[in-house]
């Protein structure tokens, strides 16, 4: 991974990777600090302006999902202030009722009347459109396989890991009471059960047990064999900025969208690098890591 220099102004909200538009500075102060942030950062990301309307969109998501977690970053990356609306885990008739369908994210733009599903196609309409700011401002995906293939290598340790944390801290929104818990477990496997297994043959008082006996079990050999992994995905981030060169991408949406859900474990220990790409991302998409919920 390329590393640069980096210098926090914790206090001011500033990150190493963002760099204000220089017409949002309202003093000389500000403008100092912009060209030290330039200086030091030669690949950092500069925000666009904010962008708020008369009538804010609306993001409905659940805080686990990888899905709404790359829409929110997309919309934090622009800069764009909207609505996030939690859905409860067993909330079927709001996202039925605006998209026919238990799902999300969904995105509504009213002053458009659009009600839309599907993560990317979100992202396609927000960074095209010029009333969401300044358009293109993330690069299209690169392609690349070998982040595919090591997300794939990592998906089933994950699922073992993190699944019965989301649930088990009580505190993500979506799972704020137990009917909404328990409609996560019945509907989630935990390896080795395949989705149509889990669904169709198992009680539900097995799952529980399941995701019980998954708290309960000693991590340290899946952590290590984590840690390890994500010394792997160190060496194919290009730099603490962004994970493919060129610039914020795409690639980052996916990315680090599927990474923070790693940050609920305790016990991981990331490479330098990418633990400051995890922390410039969420600072500049306004989107928080789990840090302080980690178990």
């Amino acid at each position: 991974m390329k590393l640069s220099v980096s210098i926090v102004f914790a206090t001011l909200g500033l990150s190493a990777a963002f760099v204000p538009s220089a017409n949002v500075a309202s003093n000389s102060v500000a403008l100092n600090l912009v060209s030290v942030a330039e200086v030091t950062n030669p690949d950092a990301f500069t925000k666009p302006e904010r962008i708020i309307m008369e009538k804010l969109p609306t993001l409905y998501v659940y805080d686990h999902c990888p899905f709404c977690v790359r829409v929110r970053v997309a919309l934090g990356l622009k800069n764009i202030k909207h609505i996030v609306s939690f859905l409860a885990n067993d909330d079927v008739p709001t996202p039925t009722a605006l998209v026919g369908k238990k799902i999300a994210p969904i995105f509504n733009f009213p002053e458009d009347d659009i009600i839309m599903a599907e993560s990317m196609d979100i992202i396609k309409l927000v960074d095209s459109d010029p009333r969401f700011g300044p358009t293109g401002v993330l690069k299209p995906a690169s392609g690349r396989t070998d982040l595919k293939e090591w997300q794939k290598s990592v998906q089933s340790t994950l699922r073992t890991l993190q699944r019965p944390r989301y649930v088990a801290t009580g505190l993500l929104p979506e799972f704020a009471q137990l009917d909404a818990r328990h409609a996560f477990i019945k509907g989630h496997q935990l390896p080795p059960y395949d989705k149509p297994e889990w669904r169709e043959e198992l009680e539900m008082e097995e799952k529980l047990k399941i995701y019980a006996d998954a708290m309960a079990m000693d991590p340290a050999p899946m952590v290590e064999e984590l840690n390890a992994k994500l010394v792997e995905l160190d060496d194919k981030v290009y730099s603490e900025h962004y994970c493919t060169e060129g610039g914020l991408s795409l690639d980052d949406i996916d990315l680090w969208a599927r990474l923070r859900s790693i940050t609920i474990i305790k016990g991981i220990q990331w490479p330098a690098g990418l633990r400051a790409y995890m922390e410039n991302v969420s600072e500049l998409a306004d989107v928080p890591l789990y840090d302080e919920l980690a178990i």
